[in-house]
């Protein structure tokens, strides 16, 4: 299993999943790139992961999840003779995956037109936030910068003052790698009836933007306000919020449908007493209904009480709790590997399924040596004795 290697012992083929034997150069970025990379290894591919000697800023380690599955070659890219390493890799390869700034890679040689001159049948997949044309693609940004300006950013949150950005999940990962990943997918399928690869130019602002077509149906049949806290699912209907319990801990309640919502008032006790589902002009008075009922117990008791039924109420768990959720853990959704907890695969497979694989590297270029050798690169020592390839310990 590809979960045994050491940084002596690289195989190709070995993955697991529906994506085995499909060839992936990843040349390491941080953030949307790497989870993309950490989906196609996760599904079987064959990832080998270019970092810059002494790794990427915010990332690497052996903690580091958005690096497993594949095996980390530190290059120095600034050395043309790097470059044509990348070249050969690609050669043998389906995909190669980059996050730089438009014009970067191009600069140092690894550009499509380079990397299709060796393999016509290359997808090459790059990731930015603004994308790769417009008045703003050269300029930096993150995940709440993207999202900010498709109109996304601006009705999240629960706090009609100002808009509250979800971490980096919404832009980075959700209109980022997830469309990279489709992106790919799609164009390895069409390849398989062309022959020939493309370039796949995954933005974060347009990957946000589509990611928010509900809302744009929305404003089109003019049954959406543009203010936090007004709508259905934005915390504007009392039966779709989040309640405090007795112990500062809170519930998420989601009763949308009739039927849900009388089961839900029924088990929180308030069926006698709860105005109307749809009586808008009486919501704070039932949104103060629930929130006092709730404060009357935890937690875990407002758990017991909605489990497994059609309330639509769920406890909200801190990712350290939730590796111990029934439902969690009868799927075996996080698991523990590596002394790391940490999400399995997905999705699943009914005929490929897909498993977890080699564990993060500890050190950017803790399997130069092998993974070179293992994907074909010919006079690995001489690279490694002029210093455009490294090589270090795992310790």
């Amino acid at each position: 299993m590809i979960g045994a290697m050491t940084p002596e012992s690289i195989e190709l083929g070995q993955g697991t999943g529906p994506l085995r034997g499909i060839k992936v150069v990843e040349i390491a970025g941080i953030g949307p790139g790497p989870h993309a990379c950490t989906i196609l290894a996760d599904l079987g591919a064959d990832v080998i992961r270019v970092e810059r000697p002494g790794g990427q800023m915010f990332s690497g380690g052996s903690h580091d999840v958005l690096t497993r599955g594949r095996p980390s070659v530190a290059l120095n890219l600034k050395d043309p003779a790097a470059a044509e390493v990348v070249l050969d890799l690609v050669a043998d390869a389906d995909v190669l995956v980059e996050g730089m700034r438009p014009g970067v890679a191009e600069r140092l040689g690894i550009g499509p037109e380079e990397c299709r001159a060796r393999n016509p049948r290359l997808v090459y997949g790059r990731m930015t936030g603004w994308g790769q044309d417009g008045p703003w693609s050269q300029a930096a940004g993150h995940d709440m910068n993207y999202i900010a300006i498709t109109g996304t950013l601006h009705g999240l949150g629960q706090v009609k003052d100002k808009p509250q950005f979800p971490a980096n999940l919404v832009g980075d990962f959700g209109g980022g790698s997830t469309y990279l990943v489709i992106g790919i997918l799609a164009a390895l399928l069409e390849a398989k009836v062309s022959g020939e690869g493309q370039v796949v130019d995954a933005a974060i602002v347009d990957g946000t933007a589509h990611l928010n077509a509900m809302l744009a149906g929305f404003l089109g049949g003019g049954t959406f306000k543009e203010e936090r806290v007004s709508n259905l699912l934005d915390g504007g209907a009392p039966f779709y919020d989040i309640y405090e319990t007795a112990d500062g801990e809170h519930m998420s309640v989601g009763a949308l449908e009739p039927q849900f919502f009388a089961t839900f008032v029924e088990l929180l006790g308030v069926k006698d007493e709860v105005p109307g589902q749809f009586e808008l002009d009486r919501y704070d008075e039932m949104r103060a209904l629930f929130a006092a009922r709730f404060k009357e117990r935890t937690r875990d008791e407002w758990s017991a009480v909605f489990d497994g039924t059609d309330a639509c109420v769920a406890p909200i768990l801190r990712f350290s709790e939730a590796v111990d959720h029934p439902h969690m853990k009868a799927r075996q959704i996080l698991v523990e590997k590596e002394g790391i907890v940490q999400p399995q695969p997905a999705p699943r497979f009914s005929r490929t399924p897909a498993e977890l694989g080699l564990p993060p590297a500890p050190k950017a270029g803790a399997h130069t040596r092998a993974a070179l050798t293992a994907w074909g690169v010919e006079n690995v020592e001489d690279l490694l004795l002029r210093g455009v390839a490294v090589q270090v310990d795992e310790g």
